[in-house]
């Protein structure tokens, strides 16, 4: 379900906490959509300890803000263990994976242009 924490009838913006916007699920990855747009994507991901998303590819570069917990990324080969506060920003079309190391959250924002 893609929720926007701008509706888009209204265009008026809100303040809110990223952190509890999205909620651990045991054995899971949880994620919520904050915004949707041409232009890219703001998504929020909650990864319960050990899950995790295998290599793949994007046409898109992707910026990860890590919020709260432990993550190992790999890119093209090289892993990089980012913690809360701190971020990455994998190129397109450079293969990498996700794996949490304990539950963490994640925002990701995807700029398509």
């Amino acid at each position: 379900m893609k929720q926007n924490i701008i509706p888009p009838d209204k265009g008026i913006p809100a303040v809110t906490g990223l952190v509890g916007m999205v909620s651990y699920q045991d054995g899971a990855v949880v994620s919520k959509t904050l915004l949707d747009k041409k232009a890219g994507t703001v998504t929020l991901f909650a990864f319960a300890e050990g899950q995790g998303l295998s290599e793949h590819t994007a046409p898109f570069d992707a910026l990860v803000y890590v919020l709260d917990g432990e993550v190992e990324i790999t890119i093209s080969g090289t892993g990089y263990h980012l913690s809360q506060g701190e971020m990455i920003i994998m190129p397109a079309n450079h293969p990498h994976a996700l794996s949490a190391i304990k539950r963490f959250k994640m925002m990701l924002v995807m700029v398509r242009s």
